[in-house]
């Protein structure tokens, strides 16, 4: 599954509509990228933590890379909807 954004259409290249469109697009898919790493660091803290047992620092890694992780993923999963959505309802128009 690739998630690169669509080829851009003839009269297109000088709209700064959707220049900024993708602008947003490529920073929500790089958000996307870094949260979910967080998650996975957070996954394999709480499996090492598991294994060798908990301390003050395995719980705040966790804890920290659930939160950073969150907090990246929250927005940029709800503006890369919003890109996908704004292109759609641009091509179904014939824009």
């Amino acid at each position: 599954m690739s998630r690169t954004s669509p080829a851009p259409q003839p009269g297109s290249a000088h709209d700064p509509i959707r220049a900024r469109r993708a602008q947003i697009a490529h920073w929500t898919l790089l958000a996307n990228r870094v949260g979910y790493l967080f998650f996975a660091l957070a996954i394999v803290g709480f499996v090492l933590a598991s294994a060798f047992g908990f301390t003050n620092t395995m719980a705040t890694i966790v804890i920290a890379s659930l939160v950073i992780g969150s907090i990246l993923l929250a927005p940029a999963i709800v503006l890369g909807y919003a890109v996908k959505a704004a292109e759609r309802d641009d091509r179904e128009r014939g824009f």
